[in-house]
């Protein structure tokens, strides 16, 4: 049995970006700055994306600086942009938790994700 699992877990590194496809699908994008055990703080950026209903509790709730983790499936991406071969590797969301303190600004408070859904 092959294993596609990874747990992360840092602070937004942009605010999130909702899109919709039709009245019920949508996805939430958004980098997540992931800390490095290093003496120079580096961090690694991993791009998350979140579908349906938990993409917009992500709109809802997360903005740039807020502490999550992530638990979800490495999915690598290529397609062509004219002559340009470009590809990525995302992190598909299939749990996130809510780890920081409320946003000042939205007003957010601190939801995990199974509680929000129950």
């Amino acid at each position: 049995m092959d294993m596609n699992t990874v747990i992360l877990t840092g602070n937004l590194a942009s605010d999130v970006e909702l899109r919709e496809f039709g009245e019920e699908k949508k996805l939430a994008t958004f980098r997540l700055a992931v800390d490095r055990a290093t003496k120079n703080d580096e961090a690694d950026f991993f791009r998350i994306a979140a579908w349906d209903q938990q993409a917009q509790l992500c709109a809802d709730y997360l903005a740039k600086g807020r502490k999550i983790g992530v638990e979800g499936r490495l999915r690598y991406h290529a397609w062509e942009d004219g002559d340009e071969k470009k590809s990525r590797v995302e992190v598909v969301a299939y749990r996130i938790e809510f780890l920081g303190p409320r946003s000042a600004e939205s007003g957010a408070e601190v939801v995990p994700f199974e509680a929000a859904v129950a």
